[in-house]
């Protein structure tokens, strides 16, 4: 029967047949994640066979009856997983691990940002198991032969081909099972040895006792006292404070020109008038945005695995609103989204936001990415914020961009300049329309609050929450016109770095060189508007006061990575394999001075994990609120 097939003698031995295919997914996997990071096929194919062969010597010991059925279904669940890490590192840079899984109820509202990191070769990974399935259910012969394969091979040598493959598994992971940098270890390990020892595999956080981390215990570890009389230090008490965090505006497009044309004249405008840090840079994790909301309210650090609206949405937060409320402000955040993606329903009660406003408020028309357009957003929440000037009592608002959200597709009637024509057609192009439209919208809101009286009667912060062009997902083209912006090589730091621009009233423009992070907005605030924070355990710095710093990063870097004016470092196993990037760009290094702050930026992201690990339950965590209501 089996030699009136015609598929050939390979279909005779799935174990042969199905090892092809894994070997040609691999190749794909390895063409898209390692290859550029010069790790060898070779290598992927010598970690990455043997846990395959385990799996398929499992199936013909054990699941003979139902050979093909079996094959199959292994072969979709590896597929998927190859398919998850390959469109996960081209948006985080990471490797995917089952913690992930979270987020897959997030998907269906950035399916536009999924796809447009897909290039269609991608989907050629699926193409067998469409192939088989369909045969399966339409060609009899093809039936006739899978119910042929029920046939027990020789099992001792099944057994000991498994006996054979866990061996190399475990000979290719405990080399690296103690390493800091998850992407090496992805690498050395394969990806289902990786992917199985991930999910066993222990905290890397150092031991620490709850009751250690205190607000001098940071101190002593950050290992700068701060002033005695600090710069600024109630500057501008008793004013408003309005925070707008921009969506992936990275700070290249400060003062940038393209062929004359300026991307962001309204932020530009407000760089070279008020405070501006051009050394400030990213913190966030999984969560991107949500993660962002919750750094800067907390100053505390994002969780290694998932959101922290999601992970830390069940913790009593110190935070800023609770800080600012109890000093008399009213506080109140501002989103076009739906409260409850990425959990901010519970994430705002946590973090003891007096009010919301979501989309219930803002309305669905006038559409731009997911939600109403930064004008709506701008408009909206001006007139709202003139209503509390009114009631005498200093508010505390923090307002979330999001026009200029991945994959970065305004409609057409939102452009305010012509792209030239190298860059339409590519997501540089695309990146830099939508946040040139965003600039226009913030400045209106800047025109509106200057009219109303709420601008000069406040302090304003404004951020870029996260990168939004990742290096992972530009094609060589894209490259260049990274090198034709920056006159260099577009690098890891510039992928991080994000303006802060901070406007106090009647204080002269500055220029501040020192580096920052968005953890140290909160004692940044604290500063100018003269409430202490002695008695609250903070992990940033006040940026106004402060020349060096330390910036652990968690995401979109390797665990171990920090930010210094040095560069950004990553490790490799550890310290002594690491390389820093500089910040300027330019050739990387390993670091001969710089192992104290690597000890220092592991040891502080380990405190804030047990610090709120070990923060109690909020109370009626379960509740909900209609927009612009009472949150708590």
């Amino acid at each position: 029967m089996v030699n009136r097939f015609r598929w050939g003698v390979l279909l005779q031995k799935p174990f042969i047949f199905f090892s092809i295919l894994m070997i040609l997914k691999m190749l794909l996997v390895w063409s898209v994640v390692f290859k550029e990071t010069g790790g060898s096929f070779g290598m992927t194919l010598l970690t990455g066979i043997p846990s395959i062969w385990f799996i398929f010597c499992l199936i013909e010991s054990f699941a003979y009856r139902k050979k093909l059925g079996t094959y199959l279904a292994v072969d979709l669940v590896l597929t998927i997983v190859y398919f998850a890490v390959i469109m996960y590192y081209k948006y985080f840079g990471v490797i995917v691990t089952y913690h992930e899984l979270r987020q897959v109820n997030q998907v269906s509202e950035v399916n536009s940002s999924v796809i447009s990191l897909m290039d269609p070769y991608y989907l050629f990974i699926f193409t067998d198991i469409i192939v088989l399935f369909i045969l399966m259910l339409t060609n009899r012969r093809f039936r006739v032969w899978g119910r042929g394969l029920s046939v027990r091979e020789s099992r001792s040598w099944f057994a000991a081909g498994q006996v054979l493959a866990l061996a190399a598994c475990v000979l290719s992971v405990l080399p690296y099972h103690g390493g800091m940098n998850e992407f090496q270890q992805a690498q050395s390990m394969g990806i289902i040895n990786y992917e199985a020892y991930a999910a066993f595999a222990p905290s890397k956080d150092l031991k620490i006792e709850p009751q250690s981390v205190t607000p001098a215990m940071v101190a002593q570890v950050k290992g700068a006292a701060e002033p005695e009389q600090p710069a600024y230090w109630n500057s501008a008490k008793g004013k408003n404070v309005i925070i707008v965090q921009l969506e992936a505006f990275q700070n290249f497009l400060v003062d940038l020109k393209i062929d004359g044309k300026e991307i962001t004249p309204n932020m530009n405008a407000l760089v070279h008038d008020h405070f501006y840090f051009p050394h400030f840079f990213q913190q966030v994790g999984q969560g991107n945005t949500a993660d962002a909301e919750f750094v800067v309210n907390t100053s505390l650090y994002v969780p290694p695995n998932g959101a922290a609206s999601e992970i830390y949405a069940d913790r009593a937060l110190p935070s800023m609103p609770k800080l600012l409320g109890a000093n008399g402000y009213q506080t109140a955040t501002f989103h076009t989204n739906s409260v409850i993606f990425w959990n901010r329903d519970q994430l705002y009660k946590a973090l003891g936001w007096g009010k919301y406003y979501d989309d219930k408020f803002f309305g669905k028309s006038d559409l731009v990415s997911f939600g109403a357009s930064d004008e709506v957003l701008y408009a909206k929440t001006a007139e709202e914020l003139a209503r509390f000037q009114e009631s005498g009592k200093p508010f505390y608002a923090q307002i979330i961009s999001m026009s200029g959200h991945h994959p970065f597709r305004i409609p057409a009637a939102k452009f305010k300049m012509e792209l030239p024509k190298r860059y339409k057609g590519t997501l540089v192009g695309d990146y830099i329309q939508s946040q040139n439209y965003a600039d226009y919208a913030l400045g209106q809101f800047i025109d509106e609050l200057k009219k109303n009286g709420v601008w000069d009667n406040s302090v304003i912060v404004l951020y870029g929450d996260h990168q939004g062009l990742p290096i992972y997902s530009l094609n060589n083209k894209e490259k260049k016109l990274m090198k034709e912006i920056y006159s260099r090589d577009y690098s890891l730091p510039d992928m991080m770095n994000i303006p802060l621009v901070i406007s106090v009233p009647n204080e002269q423009p500055q220029v501040f060189q020192q580096v920052g992070g968005q953890s140290d907005i909160y004692p940044t605030v604290a500063n100018l508007i003269g409430v202490p924070l002695k008695d609250q355990v903070i992990f940033g710095r006040d940026i106004l006061n402060q020349t060096a710093n330390v910036l652990p990063e968690r995401y979109y870097l390797p665990s171990g990575s920090f930010i210094t004016a040095k560069g950004a470092f990553v490790p490799g196993s550890g310290y002594a394999d690491g390389i820093t990037y500089p910040l300027e760009g330019g050739k990387v290094a390993k670091p001969l001075d710089a192992k104290s702050e690597y000890d220092k930026a592991h040891r502080l992201i380990s405190m804030s994990d047990e610090f709120v690990s070990s923060l109690p339950a909020v109370s009626g965590s379960g509740d909900k609120t209609a927009p612009g209501q009472e949150s708590k």
